[in-house]
């Protein structure tokens, strides 16, 4: 993805033991796969860009501590203001018009870069490109998928407990930003069009869809035009965000009482340790990991009233109702359709029942860090579960604690239902004799799922997080959802 300055920051490699499974890659008749070269520049402080570029070509700085291969390609220096001013350079109109001259084709090698003209180093550069760095960090960091990541950008605007007015305080704050790097890359861009000497009727100016930051709508949307979709689309998304951290907060992967990633351990060892040093003290998390997301209420701790609890936590039992209904109202600009006569809560239950885990999967590119466990097309019973919490006696909590008394309840609706059919007539009883069908078609999904759910609690399946989470999400049959989308094979039955 076209990004200046900083991110894109994804990818982890094992190089354990110096790199040994990685150099000891091989193909079936013996020949290494992967080739490790130049890996004496491995983990140094440099400056990284895109072999292969579709648009203009933009570099962005990287820390010690990461490695490079030929498509993601690296520069180094000694000299870090070098570095800096080389980012600088690099990240302007003037280089792409050198370099539309020099790599036509878009494949910028460092060849093409070495022959770009390179001015004396000035100061201003230097702190100018510093300022665009530190901006273009801050806001890579605004994500949950970043490694720095503290809380949701929304906890920082505490000057009010409305969500309304919160979220018009990010928004300005995000505007003065994109204002702020907008004009520090113009600035940039001006100093070398007068030290190369160079016609400032060719050389083009930045653009705002250019400030390649996350907070800046017009270009993080670039495919949508119209500026209410615009809009609508940014309010739903900072919407799905905090949402997404709430549940992470359930999950006690973060905390309101501490910055950070919180647990991210494996097999819930160390979990009960956070809790008794009060980790999680003032918005407790799960104490089993596993969040019923249910279209109905069925159970007292499923998401969604667990989202009602950490809005009044956070923002106050005085404006919860009105902080639900605005995140309702943002969720139906983009996310779901908004349905009359519906509740505040019950739109922001159907969001999670229905789309929360979709977005889950774009959010963490199909590699999920909370698991969903299906009962089927149905939805007689859906819960998420933290992976980092997941341990071998996970899947037979799920059935005594959900499913078994689940079961219980969906029989005494459904006897409950056939008592009002026999006394009802007309329109009513069509009415009843729907409901209890619908009801029990879940009762027997549920009860199917019951029986598979068993069969691999008593198996007290175990996972090694360094598998990752293709393979490990394709242990368990077809009790998670989007088994192939995520493996890339069919659920195996075992």
């Amino acid at each position: 993805e076209y990004r200046k300055w900083y991110g894109n920051n994804e990818i982890v490699v094992n190089w354990e033991n110096n790199g040994y499974e990685i150099r000891n890659f091989k193909f079936e008749n013996g020949k290494t796969r992967s080739a490790v070269r130049n890996d004496e520049y491995y983990f140094r402080e440099g400056i990284t860009w895109s072999k292969i570029s579709q648009g203009n070509f933009c570099v962005r700085y990287r820390p010690k501590g990461f490695v490079f291969d030929d498509t993601g390609r690296c520069g180094f220096s000694n000299n870090k203001n070098e570095l800096l001013y080389a980012a600088g350079l690099m990240c302007t109109p003037v280089v792409n018009h050198y370099l539309s001259i020099l790599a036509p084709t878009l494949s910028f090698t460092s060849g093409e870069l070495a022959s770009v003209p390179y001015p004396e180093i000035e100061d201003e550069i230097i702190e100018l490109v510093t300022n665009a760095i530190e901006i273009a960090k801050n806001d890579w960091d605004s994500q949950e998928q970043s490694w720095d990541y503290v809380c949701s950008p929304l906890l920082e605007h505490n000057s009010t407990q409305l969500l309304r007015n919160i979220y018009k305080q990010k928004i300005n704050t995000n505007i003065k930003l994109v204002e702020t790097l907008l004009l520090i890359e113009n600035t940039i861009n001006n100093i070398f069009i007068d030290k190369l000497q160079l016609d400032k009727t060719i050389i083009k100016a930045v653009l705002q869809s250019e400030i390649t930051l996350l907070c800046n709508p017009n270009y993080r949307y670039k495919n949508i035009q119209d500026h209410t979709d615009l809009t609508n689309k940014y309010y739903t998304d900072i919407t799905i965000d905090i949402l997404s951290y709430i549940i992470g907060c359930m999950m006690g992967r973060y905390s309101l009482d501490r910055e950070g990633l919180v647990y991210a351990h494996e097999g819930n060892k160390g979990f009960a340790e956070l809790v008794a040093e009060d980790a999680y003290k003032t918005f407790p998390a799960d104490n089993d990991g596993i969040l019923p997301l249910m279209d109905d209420e069925w159970f007292d701790d499923d998401v969604t009233s667990r989202v009602k609890e950490f809005v009044r936590t956070v923002w106050g039992e005085e404006h919860l109702q009105e902080n639900l209904e605005f995140i309702a109202e943002s969720l139906c600009l983009y996310a779901i359709k908004p349905k009359k006569g519906e509740s505040a809560l019950d739109t922001i239950r159907r969001y999670l029942s229905t789309q929360f885990w979709k977005d889950h999967m774009k959010m963490y590119k199909k590699r999920p860090i909370y698991w969903l466990f299906s009962s089927g097309k149905e939805k007689a019973f859906e819960c998420l579960v933290y992976l980092h919490r997941y341990n071998d006696a996970t899947l037979a909590r799920m059935r005594t604690e959900y499913v078994v008394p689940l079961l219980a309840r969906y029989q005494a609706n459904i006897d409950r239902l056939n008592e009002q059919v026999d006394g009802a007539s007309g329109g009513e009883a069509t009415r009843l004799k729907r409901e209890r069908d619908s009801l029990s078609k879940k009762f027997n999904e549920l009860r199917s799922f019951d029986d598979r759910l068993r069969h691999y609690a008593d198996m007290r399946i175990s996972i090694d997080l360094d598998d990752g989470v293709k393979v490990n999400y394709g242990k368990f049959g077809d009790l998670l959802a989007d088994v192939k989308a995520i493996t890339g094979n069919a659920p195996e039955i075992i």
